[in-house]
């Protein structure tokens, strides 16, 4: 696929948790950022790699009116483009940024006839975040909603006091934090990893469509876990990137 890039400006930069941040950028090229909520960008970045480009997932809902779009990334010591990003990007610094893509959703839906399941690891919150607030701007009917989020701490926990106003402000969504090594006697959330909460959640199997992002390894236990318990491929929706 042959991508096209425009030029993204950094407008803000905000340190959201230990070695991860949020980048807001402005495509001065087009008026607003409308696209599919769920999809991501490529950044092309001046690295010493025979591939350039790094994909990163839209954490920002689309928008008809403002040109702006925000990634969450994290940082990886051993990688290229994550460490050039956290050294060198500064507010005022400008990057080549693809089109928008993905394979998330080909349209918003109208409507949501299932149950949904987010099911994320780390940064692969960021476009479930971006559909839950599409669908809260755009008021989409759904039935429930529901967020399982895995990291190790809770200092680990990406957007968590958003998510926790959204479960207010959106109608039967739910936001599970679980943390894998968390040992605080004042952590009172869910311990362990994510494939212990959807199983229970859905063990009688309702009718439901699963999204999931994050890990490689969380996302192929996750799909082969779902389809012993008895869903179908058509149910199950995750993106990886080569």
């Amino acid at each position: 696929m042959k991508l096209t890039f425009n030029t993204a400006e950094v407008i803000e930069i905000i340190d959201e948790a230990p070695k991860v941040k949020r980048y807001v950028f402005r495509i001065p090229e087009m008026q607003c950022c409308d696209f599919i909520p769920g999809q991501f960008t490529m950044l092309d970045l001046p690295i010493d790699s025979k591939q350039t480009t790094r994909a990163y997932s839209v954490a920002s809902p689309p928008s008809t009116t403002d040109n702006t779009f925000e990634l969450i990334v994290v940082l990886n010591p051993e990688g290229l483009g994550t460490p050039y990003m956290f050294d060198n990007l500064k507010v005022g610094s400008k990057v080549p940024a693809s089109g928008f893509i993905g394979k998330f959703g080909k349209a918003r839906p109208a409507a949501f006839e299932k149950e949904i399941c987010f099911i994320c690891t780390g940064t692969g919150i960021a476009p479930f975040r971006s559909m839950l607030l599409d669908i809260k701007n755009y008021n989409i009917p759904h039935k429930s909603l529901t967020l399982i989020f895995g990291c190790r701490f809770e200092t680990d926990i990406l957007y968590r006091k958003e998510m926790e106003e959204l479960q207010n402000q959106l109608s039967d969504f739910k936001f599970i934090p679980v943390c894998s090594r968390e040992t605080s006697p004042d952590w009172k959330g869910e311990k362990g990893y994510v494939h212990s909460i959807y199983k229970d959640l859905f063990a009688h199997k309702p009718p439901a469509l699963f999204y999931i992002c994050g890990w490689k390894a969380m996302i192929m236990e996750t799909v082969e876990n779902l389809k012993a318990m008895g869903y179908e491929k058509s149910d199950i929706k995750f993106e990886l990137y080569d």
